[in-house]
């Protein structure tokens, strides 16, 4: 019933967007605009909501940073030495480096939401805060290792900066942590706002995330995506487990520190592989079976830590 009653109405909505866009009742403009208002505006408010009315927010969160930092770092060599050994053509390079540590954020909130409740989203979201922008750093930079163009190192810089500086949700989370530090109350008046704002959120990106889905080029590269996939889903989970429990990881810190490992790839790679001249028709098919393949990742995790 745990997986029934947190994962399947996730991905029931997931679904719905799908079945939204193939009876025309939504399209791509409807789709790129909801992604815009969930990105910049919703979800943003939503971690901020979540994080700055919590006034304890900041504590017990630092093993939970360590071990998910150092896991993907890990993971992120290990993709590395994937590309050799498989022979990964630089053009999809990039695209594959960032589906074996990239994440769902919408995913992610929406499962934790559902198990582990505020607590769980507060602990979620100070992790966002941290791990976005050091995943940012390691996307951009493959990406530029493996441009089919020079680029000067003040322009990788320039390029590294604005990914991190203009990202709406480490705003969101920066905001929030803020806020909970030096005022952390929020005004009723706020608070119900911020509710309705929220409402929203979740919904339309779920929808959003099922109406982007497509099998277009899925059998063109299925053995490298499948690859990705693996690392993300299977691998990941893993070494993120070895160091939560390295760092002796509170209850709260495991069960959210495993949810967020075996989430599906972001769909941010297709955004960041397109500015940098990598394989957007691999990062499409990634994030395609990362999202299907991930139901059985979250469930075994929610089996193992959360039943």
């Amino acid at each position: 019933m745990i997986i029934l009653n947190n994962i399947f109405p996730v991905f029931a909505l997931i679904g719905l967007g799908a079945a939204l866009r193939h009876m025309h009742l939504t399209g791509e403009k409807f789709l790129k605009t909801s992604d815009r208002l969930v990105y910049y505006i919703f979800f943003p408010m939503l971690l901020f909501w979540k994080i700055g009315g919590s006034p304890s927010v900041d504590r017990g969160a630092v093993d939970l940073i360590t071990a998910a930092i150092a896991a993907v770092a890990t993971v992120y060599l290990i993709s590395a030495i994937c590309l050799k050994l498989f022979r990964v053509s630089r053009f999809a390079a990039g695209s594959f480096s960032q589906s074996c540590y990239r994440f769902n954020t919408y995913v992610g909130m929406a499962v934790i939401m559902n198990v582990l409740g505020e607590t769980g989203v507060s602990r979620f979201g100070i992790l966002i805060g941290f791990i976005i922008p050091f995943i940012n750093v390691l996307a951009v930079s493959t990406l530029i290792w493996f441009a089919g163009r020079a680029i000067t190192i003040r322009e990788r810089l320039r390029i590294t900066l604005r990914a991190l500086v203009s990202n709406p949700l480490i705003i969101g989370c920066l905001a929030g942590m803020a806020y909970a530090r030096f005022i952390g109350v929020l005004p009723v008046f706020l608070n119900n706002t911020l509710r309705l704002a929220a409402m929203v959120t979740l919904p339309l990106a779920l929808l959003s995330i099922g109406g982007t889905l497509t099998l277009k080029n899925i059998r063109e590269h299925f053995n490298p995506a499948l690859l990705g996939c693996t690392i993300k889903l299977a691998i990941l989970p893993w070494v993120g487990y070895a160091f939560l429990t390295a760092v002796s990881a509170s209850p709260l810190s495991v069960q959210v520190g495993m949810l967020f490992f075996s989430l599906p790839t972001s769909p941010a790679i297709v955004v960041l592989s397109s500015q940098l001249n990598s394989d957007t028709q691999f990062a499409s098919t990634a994030i395609v079976l990362s999202t299907l393949l991930s139901f059985f990742s979250m469930s075994a995790v929610l089996l193992i830590f959360l039943h």
